[in-house]
């Protein structure tokens, strides 16, 4: 079983900054990719950005390319998510989620973090 704990969530003022974590525990050995979604208020959830676990390559949506830059810890065990130059769409719940064998297949996911931005 894999576990996935979000944080870093919270309110702020548009042009600022935030930082989420992704700690995830349980089998995690041979994961193939981490990645971030979203989901605003009435729509669906959409991807943001991922990161390979091997190799480290990384992947955004064309909506936060050049804000947010997806990264990871030593151990890999933490994923982590800095968002520069908020902006109020950036606003929603905020999941990481885990695929184990890649094809984008994510099988894990966490309770996700809110993040707010104000106008």
């Amino acid at each position: 079983q894999v576990q996935l704990v979000e944080s870093g969530g919270g309110l702020v003022q548009a042009g600022r900054s935030l930082r989420l974590s992704c700690s995830a525990s349980g089998r995690t050995i041979g994961t193939y990719a981490t990645g971030w979604f979203r989901q605003a208020p009435g729509r669906d959830r959409e991807f943001v950005a991922s990161i390979r676990t091997s190799g480290g390559s990384t992947y955004y949506s064309d909506s936060v390319k050049g804000r947010f830059t997806i990264s990871r810890d030593r151990t890999g065990n933490t994923v982590y998510l800095q968002m520069n130059s908020l902006k109020p769409e950036d606003t929603g719940v905020y999941y990481c989620a885990l695929d184990p064998g890649g094809g984008a297949s994510y099988d894990y996911w966490g309770q996700g973090t809110q993040v707010t931005v104000s106008s």
